[in-house]
């Protein structure tokens, strides 16, 4: 059982681990153990997401979210299994974290009418400008 925050946690029915062998540091053990963690989370048919945290997360995870609505979660930094384990799930409760933080809502504003003119006005001097440089004539 992990534990996101006061309101949250997943249950071990939603979670998912399995082990294979690590690209990572290993030494000569790196052939034989298998240490690399790959968590699996259901976040689709998870009870305790809110909707709106499943949608989102959906968009966090990127590749990472699965057709069947699993977000895989791998860890293959350390050399024990323990330690790849525990960052595993570091790495899926910052990313749940973020889920439940809500963006702010942007209200779409339109420039005044002031500010249009005082724009066109720049453009128009500035141009006057660039039409100065020209070649001069002898005339």
């Amino acid at each position: 059982m992990i534990r996101i925050n006061e309101n949250i946690t997943l249950e071990d029915w939603e979670l998912t681990e399995s082990f294979m062998r690590s690209s990572g540091p290993g030494g000569q053990n790196v052939n034989k153990v298998s240490t690399a963690v790959e968590l699996r989370f259901e976040a689709e048919r998870s009870p305790n997401l809110p909707p709106f945290a499943k949608a989102r997360l959906k968009k966090l995870a990127g590749r990472r979210w699965t057709k069947d609505g699993a977000v895989v979660i791998t860890a293959d930094k350390h050399r024990t299994q323990p330690r790849n384990r525990a960052e595993a799930e570091e790495k899926l409760v910052a990313l749940i974290l973020q889920a439940l933080i809500r963006p702010k809502y942007r209200v779409k504003t339109r420039p005044t009418l002031a500010s249009k003119r005082r724009r066109i006005e720049g453009k128009k001097q500035r141009g006057q400008v660039k039409a100065l440089r020209g070649k001069v004539d002898d005339d």
